[in-house]
Formats: C-alpha cells, structure tokens, sequence
C-alpha cells in the first residue's frame, strides 16, 4: 500500500500538470471505489481551477478556487497516470485542463476512494478529525510522543501505526525507523525513555525525508505519475530483508502479527 513518501512522491508529481490550471474534463467513470464517488464530482469539479496540491498523511488534496477539496487515496493499487496514450479498463476517474493535459486515476483493486468537502471543513472530514500531527512536522517530537505514550502497554511499533497518534506512518518506514534508532519493535510504549523517543523521532524524519528523495518505495503496483519507479526499497536495512545480515552481522528476522509481516534485527534493536 503507497504510504506517507508515495503520495508525497505522487502529489509533487501532479503539481506542475495540475496546480493554477483550469479544469475542462472532470470524468468519473464508474460509481464507486471502496466507496461511492461524490455524486456531484463532475458538476462541482469541471470548469474549476486547481489553486493547490498537498497531502495530509496517506491522503492526496486537490484544492479549488471554488472552495472545493477532492481528496484521493490510492488505495493498495492507486496511481495516478500522465497524459496517457490511451485509457485503460481500470483508469476510474478522468481530468482534462484547459492546456490539454489528461490525467487519469488508475486503481485496479478499488481499494482506493475519491472525496470532495468545502476546504473550511477539511479538518473535519472523517479520517482528519481523529488524526495524530504529520510526523515531518515540528509539533511530532520526543515530548509529544512520550506523552502520548504514556502508560502505554501496546508495542511500539502497534503504536506508531496508529493514525491516532501521527498521521500517515506506514509497515515499511515504521520498520526501518525503528531499526535505525535501535529500539525492538515489540518494546512497550509506555517504557521507552525520552531520550531514547527523542532518537526515534530523528529516525522517522530522516526515513521519511529519504524515501521522499528516492521517489518512493516501488512495491508491486506503484509507480510515480510519470512512470518512474521509486528507488528507496534499494535503501532497505531491513524491510523485506528476512535472513540477509543486517550491517552488524546478525540475521534480519521476521515475524506476523495480524497478517502484517514486521522486520527487525534481534542484536540491533532492544
């Protein structure tokens, strides 16, 4: 599934075919996702004019000067394709601009979903109003994660998932900021010190920072909008690594938990 780096990766993407343009097509092309699509998509969205692209945790913005905010997540299988020879069975929704650049969302598994609120209720809108901070934000620090920890007897990494307590955090880059600062996946939240959340912190940020630099991780379906690969899963230390050594010399282990795999160095990390 694309996480945090990926729709990052894929909004920079659709910014400069998209951002200060005017929308001439606007196209569903089937009802539903994982959930209808706004019955009014088209009537609201065409002739509009795409002020600004951002992202708020897994979750890509499209902001118009109507006061309107399409928001797409890709789903386990989403992208976004540029200006495409031809559609395909699996492109759901279609945008034209008035300089005639085609974009189109792809998602063959639908598992994805299309949203669109009024921008002064965007905080609102359902998964944003439970969210935790964005983690490459300034208010995601040692502090505010020991408090929200506090007392806490779930795992570490269980807690770190949770889009409660930061926003937009995925498996892969959760396993290898956890690596990097040392501290066992299964450690109890609640018992882990300040300083050593403080090093965590550091770790998600500078993970995040070099995925996003990389483009990404490419894992099965994703690609950047432009066709491009993303090159972080080549920076793996220990993510899909089960058996290979890690930079200690210890075997990289694995274990499931709820049918997510979770990698970890047992010398490293404690």
């Amino acid at each position: 599934m694309p996480e945090l780096p990926e729709v990052e990766t894929t909004v920079a993407g659709l910014r400069p075919v998209l951002e200060g343009k005017r929308l001439t097509l606007v196209e569903p092309r089937r009802a539903d996702l994982r959930r209808p699509i706004p019955v009014d998509l088209r009537q609201r969205m065409t002739g509009a004019r795409v002020v600004q692209l951002s992202r708020r945790a897994k979750y890509g913005l499209i902001e118009t000067d109507r006061g309107d905010v399409m928001i797409f997540h890709l789903g386990m299988s989403g992208r976004w394709r540029i200006d495409p020879a031809e559609l395909e069975k699996h492109d759901h929704l279609v945008l034209e601009t008035e300089e005639n650049r085609r974009l189109v969302l792809n998602d063959p598994r639908r598992f994805g979903s299309l949203d669109l609120v009024r921008v002064e209720e965007l905080d609102e809108f359902g998964p944003f109003a439970v969210m935790g901070p964005e983690p490459l934000g300034e208010e995601f620090n040692g502090t505010y994660l020991k408090a929200v920890t506090k007392d806490r007897k779930a795992p570490i990494k269980q807690l770190l998932l949770d889009q409660r307590n930061v926003a937009g955090l995925g498996n892969i880059y959760v396993c290898e900021a956890l690596h990097m600062a040392g501290i066992a996946p299964s450690r109890m939240g609640g018992g882990i010190s300040r300083s050593r959340y403080d090093k965590l912190v550091t770790a998600i940020k500078a993970v995040l920072e070099s995925a996003i630099a990389a483009g990404g991780s490419s894992l099965k379906d994703f690609v950047q909008p432009d066709g491009e690969l993303g090159y972080f899963s080549k920076q793996w230390l220990v993510y899909g690594r089960e058996g290979e050594l890690c930079h200690c010399g210890a075997p990289v282990l694995r274990k499931v938990d709820s049918g997510r795999s979770t990698f970890y160095c047992g010398k490293c990390q404690n």
